[in-house]
């Protein structure tokens, strides 16, 4: 389906211990910057950005999330009644 080979297809194996230390932000864990060792980030979609040294991290929970159907996205207070515009 895809123009992209895959690793059988170049002759390759799946190694996980091969690929080494993988650094990713889990969402209910304080987080330590690997660059500078601090804890604040800015959350994005995908990914989570150190906010004092800019190093990037992957969000633990967006590389599981199956792309079978599309994301249902609820507000946590959601269930506190209605809001009504002035």
């Amino acid at each position: 389906m895809t123009n992209f080979p895959t690793l059988g297809d170049l002759g390759l194996k799946h190694d996980p211990k091969g690929r080494g230390y993988h650094a990713v932000y889990r969402e209910q864990e304080v987080n330590h910057c690997p660059g500078c060792g601090r804890t604040h980030w800015l959350i994005g979609r995908v990914s989570a950005e150190c906010a004092f040294c800019a190093t990037a991290l992957p969000l633990a929970e967006a590389s599981t999330r199956h792309h079978n159907g599309p994301a249902i996205i609820q507000h946590r207070n959601r269930n506190q009644g209605h809001a009504w515009a002035a």
